[in-house]
């Protein structure tokens, strides 16, 4: 049989999960197809696309589109590809392309502290995970040795060995701002995948600062340098294959996917096992199309659980003038982090959070502020120089507790393919609104200990989403409130396992790009364990 309509296993979605998980077991022996809605562009062209992008501070300007694998869009006009139904807007970014959305992230590989896992058994709210700090903590290092990691060694996460990268120097900024906010704020390097040397055949980052949206060096891991190595492992890769079904037999087990080329032509592959890593918002919507008499309500979704406890960081920010230059815009855009309220007792009365210190340049932002004000000549290009020298930027991660109103649907609506597209709801309860209050009263202690001044808090009431999107398969013990087990695999399909963010039953204080990858290497390894005579 043709080798790209067959292979032992079968792997939705070329993003950083899929690829490493798909690069394992290629190593292993294993055929592998890994099939991609989105096209392949490498990092030159995107740099190119995004140095004449008219919208620098649009993180998807360097991105190429398609009607035919759509994708969220903000900028400079919302395409509305993501129906709103809840009454905050779920404003995800995410890229369907070859390597996926870390092509456009900050590299922060932070890892969950220990009582992330076990938040309803110490503090009474939230969930547990079916597995323990302990069961992730050698994957965990496993990935960052892949996406060469560095960062501080006191975040609260144990470590059974140090981090394979030496951090990047801290900028002038977090010098600063470390040691002025010292005591009462404890400022940490944040754990990012960029390199301080050459690692992996990449350079040392050089500082360019805009790590978001694209390193233009490839200092900074992302997915496409792991979908490369992937095809270079031996994956076989196809590319603008938009995945519309599953198939199964009659005891449940799956045994095709069927997807649509861009020429609208479908295609039928087989295979012994398949893996959906498309992310958290497409993979449920691959599950609620695949319907048949046997799953009415969609493959994995007899309970109907799937695309359920939609969760990400519900943040707030705050800007301010500092009283003396720390000069944002040099070295990475997101160098450090106060993690001192990501764990303790309050958590059973209100959300953690961790504060993100930004160094991205405030020069378009500070400018757009002076032209508003009337400023113009010689005065606005003063003004410039001095605001954009002392303006500070800082927003939260929040945790968001899991509820199953908060949810991926499918929308009436259909896309280009006749495909309908997703539609999200998305609340916050007390325990967020009363993390955001203590949260604003550490923005204020933090703007008073710099000097501040043209003090501006995000709007009350109003709330971004951080683009860490977890809940939407999550894994758990128990059938009737879970969409996978403690390896990913679902419940009612031996043989049908799930990668990304989306298997995780909680969203915790930190990106949770590194959680997913030591996962995925988990469930690598648990397929092998169990194909090995396959």
């Amino acid at each position: 049989m043709d080798k790209n309509n067959s292979a032992d296993v079968v792997v939705i979605g070329a993003g950083v999960c899929g690829s490493l998980l798909a690069t394992r077991l290629v190593k292993a022996g294993k055929s592998v197809l890994l099939l991609e809605s989105g096209p392949k562009v490498g990092r030159a062209e995107l740099v190119e696309r995004f140095r004449e992008s008219a919208f620098k501070s649009d993180f998807m300007s360097p991105y190429p589109y398609s009607e035919l694998a759509p994708q969220p869009r903000f900028t400079p006009e919302p395409n509305h590809y993501l129906e709103q139904t809840g009454p905050h807007a779920f404003q995800a970014q995410y890229i369907r392309m070859f390597g996926g959305t870390s092509w456009h992230w900050a590299a922060q590989l932070w890892r969950y502290l220990p009582n992330d896992f076990r938040q309803h058994s110490v503090y009474g709210i939230g969930k547990d995970w079916p597995i323990s700090y302990d069961d992730l903590e050698d994957y965990y290092y496993q990935a960052e040795v892949i996406a060469g990691v560095g960062g501080s060694m006191d975040t609260g996460s144990p470590r059974a060995k140090p981090f394979p990268m030496e951090r990047v120097p801290a900028s002038w900024l977090q010098q600063r701002v470390t040691e002025r906010l010292a005591p009462d704020f404890k400022v940490l390097d944040d754990c990012t995948g960029r390199n301080s040397h050459s690692y992996d055949g990449r350079p040392a980052c050089c500082g360019n600062n805009n790590c978001m949206p694209l390193c233009p060096i490839d200092a900074q891991y992302h997915g496409g340098i792991a979908a490369s190595q992937a095809e270079a492992s031996g994956v076989k890769i196809v590319t603008e294959a938009v995945v519309y079904k599953l198939e199964h037999d009659s005891q449940g087990k799956i045994t095709a996917v069927h997807y649509y080329d861009w020429e609208k032509v479908s295609h039928r592959v087989t295979g012994q096992t398949f893996v959906l890593s498309a992310n958290a918002i497409e993979t449920p919507k691959l599950l609620l199309m695949s319907t048949s008499e046997k799953f009415p309500t969609g493959i994995a979704n007899a309970r109907d659980n799937v695309g359920r406890n939609l969760c990400d960081h519900p943040a707030i920010g705050i800007t301010f003038d500092v009283d003396e230059p720390i000069w944002p815009g040099r070295g990475p855009v997101s160098p450090s982090s106060i993690g001192q309220f990501r764990d303790g007792d309050f958590r059973s009365e209100h959300a953690p959070f961790r504060i993100d210190i930004s160094n991205a340049s405030q020069v378009a932002a500070v400018t757009k502020e002076l032209l508003a004000e009337g400023y113009y000549g010689k005065n606005l290009e003063e003004q410039i120089r001095f605001r954009a020298a002392r303006r500070l930027s800082i927003k939260n991660a929040l945790e968001q507790l899991p509820d199953r109103n908060n949810r991926v649907t499918l929308s009436d609506k259909k896309d280009a393919l006749g495909l309908p597209t997703p539609a999200l709801y998305w609340s916050m309860d007390d325990y967020v609104l009363k993390g955001t209050e203590v949260t604003r009263q550490c923005y204020d202690q933090i703007a008073a200990k710099l000097g501040a001044t043209n003090i501006k808090h995000s709007k009350s009431g109003a709330f971004s989403n951080r683009q860490h999107i977890t809940g939407t398969l999550s894994m758990g013990l128990d059938p009737a409130n879970s969409v996978t087990d403690q390896w990913g695999r679902a419940h009612d399909h031996q043989n049908l396992f799930m990668v990304g963010t989306g298997v995780m039953p909680t969203v915790g204080t930190c990106n949770v790009t590194l959680t997913a990858m030591a996962l995925a290497l988990r469930t690598a390894d648990k397929v092998l364990e169990e194909t090995q005579h396959g």
